[in-house]
């Protein structure tokens, strides 16, 4: 497939060494991966409050006993987006081999994405305050609330002192944090990142917001079928809640431990539409120039590129429109290269999923195995590309792309390659 490709661009090689998930289709590298081999929708009716107000009465729920992971009293000073921040970090590490104390220090960064931060337990504080005044208010609002909250509470549990950063870049966020930290460790200054994205939005208010701008699905006495990427029938996409952090490590400092690679990260751009707040760019242009810078920084060219784990968030819009924007991106290429979208089964965890479905590409890339797109059954013809359907694909390939798409038009894209291929 891949020919005579350019020489690697100049920098330090990037390798994927561990993998910590938390997500609705199941946790750990192995509860992912039967996940989406399974081809089930976790998508069912919302437990975590009354729902009925809403046009919305589904979601994709995570399954995550915080006391797995840390203490009682750890647990009891951390909201949801902390715990799960701590608790995907720490899986992380324990997949990559690597203990705590091993990555305590200057030459570690973590680098988070998510869209809502601590919005969950902020809502259920304001609950508090306005029925029984400010005196009941937790001490612990102030510190949980802000975006940054779940890396420093990862930081101050692991003593990590290098670079901690935490961006709110809609549902673009963890791909953006997965790629930043490639940069610091190929441009020689890091040379371990803890990298992801962290979502914990199920909340009433919160997700009443997303139900009156009309976003999600109306498919509430179908659950396990709302979530529909690529098909005609597509309404809205399905809110779920999860993380997932990577182990992110300079090649050669893993091979020197002996270290399992899943994948390398070779390339990551970022550009945005300046169109709309809501609605993608019609034309696809700024999406495929996410797409073709990531491939330019990997020092590939669209021909390498053997499949794309789209963003594909199951609404009218934006699945139409990332298919024109592959297009634009490999050219005549997008008819042999295979799509499909995993949110069919995981749902959309807004900030998070970009991390998920890194994850999943990087297993694709690794087990040979291409992930199918979950109720899919009446292709759009609009989405005129090779979408695999539910089942998925057994087929090996060497180099993929990912992308996330985000409000107010954030476009990010990643290219995996599979671990040894030059």
């Amino acid at each position: 497939m891949n020919g005579h490709l350019p020489a690697r661009p100049v920098g330090r090689r990037v390798a994927i060494t561990g993998i910590g998930p938390i997500t609705p289709i199941g946790n750990g590298v192995d509860g992912l991966w039967d996940g989406i081999l399974r081809g089930d929708s976790a998508v069912r009716p919302i437990t975590r409050f009354d729902p009925t107000q809403f046009s919305c009465r589904v979601a994709a729920e995570a399954v995550f006993e915080p006391l797995d992971f840390m203490t009682p009293k750890k647990a009891h000073k951390l909201d949801r987006f902390s715990q799960l921040g701590l608790a995907c970090s720490l899986m992380a590490l324990a997949d990559a081999g690597l203990r705590p104390e091993e990555v305590a220090g200057d030459g570690i960064g973590i680098y988070t994405g998510s869209a809502l931060g601590g919005i969950e337990f902020a809502e259920a504080q304001h609950e508090v305050f306005v029925h029984k005044g400010i005196r009941a208010v937790s001490p612990l609002l102030a510190l949980s609330v802000f975006g940054g909250a779940s890396s420093c509470n990862i930081a101050i549990e692991l003593g990590i002192t290098g670079a901690s950063v935490a961006n709110a870049n809609s549902c673009a966020s963890a791909v953006i944090a997965i790629g930043e930290a490639a940069r610091l460790i190929r441009a020689g200054e890091a040379e371990v990142m803890l990298a992801g994205g962290i979502e914990a939005p199920l909340a009433p208010l919160t997700f009443g917001a997303f139900a009156i701008i009309r976003v999600l699905t109306g498919r509430n006495d179908d659950p396990a079928t709302a979530s529909r990427p690529f098909d005609a029938g597509r309404d809205g996409f399905v809110m779920a809640e999860g993380g997932t952090m990577l182990v992110l490590e300079e090649w050669e400092r893993a091979e020197r431990r002996g270290a399992h690679v899943y994948a390398e990260l070779l390339g990551y751009a970022t550009t945005n539409d300046a169109h709309h707040m809501t609605a993608p760019r019609p034309d696809g242009a700024q999406a495929a120039r996410a797409m073709a810078g990531a491939l330019k920084n990997a020092g590939l060219p669209a021909e390498a590129v053997g499949y794309v784990n789209a963003h594909g968030s199951s609404t009218v819009l934006n699945d139409s429109t990332e298919c024109r924007a592959i297009r634009l991106a490999l050219g005549e290429h997008a008819d042999r290269v295979a799509v499909s979208s995993t949110k069919g089964a995981h749902a959309h965890a807004l900030g998070a999923t970009g991390a998920f479905e890194a994850a999943i590409t990087a297993l694709a890339l690794e087990r040979g195995h291409l992930p199918g797109t979950v109720n899919l059954v009446d292709k759009d013809p609009a989405c005129d590309l090779d979408v695999i359907g539910p089942g998925g694909r057994a087929e090996q390939v060497d180099h993929a792309l990912t992308n996330a798409f985000g409000f107010g038009g954030i476009n990010a894209s990643l290219v995996l390659g599979r671990a040894g291929v030059e």
